[in-house]
């Protein structure tokens, strides 16, 4: 949920509670209603406080109109692929094929030992991979991600035609004797 949308939800259910508050207070015989009408002909009176008043309705009655009409986008909302379009139609490559690409590319690495792949779009829906591994304990890290960057960003440019504007790598854990005995 966008800050622009809690704000608005944040008010709303702030101006509600008070408004109920005071319906209440109302009926039950609490607050009589000369008093609400003597303290609404003090606020109304003042020609600076009915400015001020006229514009905060605006600007609620405009948040009112865009939470009713207007849908915001959320998380479940997630792009399911990448859309590409040419001249003979479109075409819709999934997250799980960009995926299973670079797992596969992953794979035929002999130092790796688990691999977890993941992909998002940023808001200029450029594609984001995040791959998560175990990889053996003789490894030499740098060298094994710069390869494996090198080797999915071509892999997806080779089948999809597609640019990788960051591969992340994250090793969760090195795989010792002792994780093979487990």
């Amino acid at each position: 949920m966008k800050k622009l949308d809690k704000l608005i939800l944040a008010l709303f259910s702030i101006l509600i509670f008070l408004q109920s508050v005071l319906v209440i207070c109302v009926i039950a015989g609490w607050i009589k209603t000369e008093t609400l009408f003597t303290f609404a002909n003090i606020i109304i009176n003042g020609e600076r406080t009915s400015k001020i008043i006229l514009g905060a309705e605006i600007v609620l009655l405009l948040c009112a109109i865009k939470s009713i009409f207007f849908d915001s986008p959320s998380e479940s909302k997630k792009a399911q692929g990448i859309l590409m379009q040419n001249d003979n139609g479109k075409l819709l490559i999934s997250r799980t094929t960009i995926e299973n690409i670079v797992s596969g590319v992953v794979s035929g690495f002999d130092s790796v030992k688990n691999v977890s792949v993941s992909t998002e779009l940023d808001h200029l829906n450029n594609l984001i991979i995040n791959v998560n591994l175990v990889v053996n304990k003789t490894v030499v890290i740098k060298e094994l991600t710069l390869n494996m960057q090198n080797k999915i960003k071509e892999a997806i440019k080779k089948t999809s035609d597609l640019e990788v504007k960051e591969v992340n790598v994250k090793i969760k854990d090195i795989e010792t004797d002792l994780n093979n005995k487990e």
